[in-house]
């Protein structure tokens, strides 16, 4: 369950690793087409622009919950950016519960195609996943990891865009809670389509599945696919100082193998310029 927990911040925080648009609007009322919530976007922080995101999700019956605080920087334009993600987490363990920080994610992206105001972006992420979080109290995969992600998005008319994920996670030394050591490879893709009903207010569609490899409670390890479909919304506050702050909520539901498994999921980002370019 450790790995999981650790993708799972991962996947939470990094589906925002963006900023831009691409529909053109007034100035005073930029749209929201950056702030998605499990599928992550490709265009990423736009020069001079600071991005800091808030996600909680909370499922149902078990009570588990992750908390994630990820901030976005482009280095020094949008070319290349740099963003950390911290996690905190409470999890059922068969000790009973445990609460605390989480695998640590540093992250780096490279927009390779386009950019927020293209019809095409693409734009490839590499993390490095420190184990921070305690193994012992199945708060993290107890080795160091490695995830990449390659994430493309469509605008595909005046009201709708696609988004598409396709990564993987890999721990060459993870480390369960009684100090066994495997190399576990997980798997993940997702899609999704946003409605562009408004440009501060967007429904969203999203569908992610995830491959995971983890520790087995009689020993070694196994396999298990976990399919969720995610309705949600989300709304904007344009605010003075070209401040904008974006709120989200959305309801996983679990399908497959996972059927019956519902969460509640809760997003806030703000994005407030440290400088202003000259242009």
């Amino acid at each position: 369950m450790s790995l999981a927990a650790t993708l799972l911040a991962v996947l939470l925080s990094e589906r925002a690793l963006a900023q831009a648009s691409a529909l053109p609007t007034p100035a005073a009322s930029p749209p929201i087409q950056d702030n998605s919530f499990l599928i992550e976007e490709a265009y990423n922080q736009e020069r001079g622009v600071v991005q800091t995101i808030q996600t909680f999700s909370r499922t149902s019956g078990s009570g588990d919950w992750i908390y994630t605080l990820t901030q976005e920087w482009p280095v020094p334009k949008e070319t290349h950016q740099l963003s950390v993600t911290i996690p905190v987490q409470g999890v059922t363990t068969d000790t009973g519960r445990a609460q605390g920080l989480g695998d640590v994610a540093l992250n780096y992206r490279y927009q390779l195609v386009g950019n927020g105001d293209a019809k095409v972006a693409v734009s490839p992420r590499l993390t490095l996943v420190l184990p921070s979080g305690d193994r012992k109290r199945s708060l993290g995969a107890g080795g160091l990891g490695i995830q990449v992600s390659l994430p493309l998005s469509l605008v595909l008319s005046d009201h709708f865009v696609t988004h598409w994920n396709v990564g993987a996670t890999f721990t060459p030394r993870a480390t369960d809670v009684s100090g066994e050591t495997a190399s576990l490879t997980s798997w993940n893709a997702g899609q999704s389509v946003v409605w562009l009903a408004h440009p501060r207010f967007n429904l969203l569609l999203e569908t992610v599945a995830t491959r995971v490899q983890a520790f087995a409670d009689g020993g070694g390890t196994e396999r298990h696919l976990d399919v969720s479909v995610s309705p949600g919304a989300r709304y904007a506050f344009n605010l003075p100082n070209d401040l904008q702050i974006v709120t989200g909520l959305a309801v996983p539901i679990g399908v497959g193998a996972n059927h019956g498994q519902r969460s509640l999921f809760l997003y806030v980002s703000a994005e407030l310029p440290f400088w202003h370019p000259a242009r």
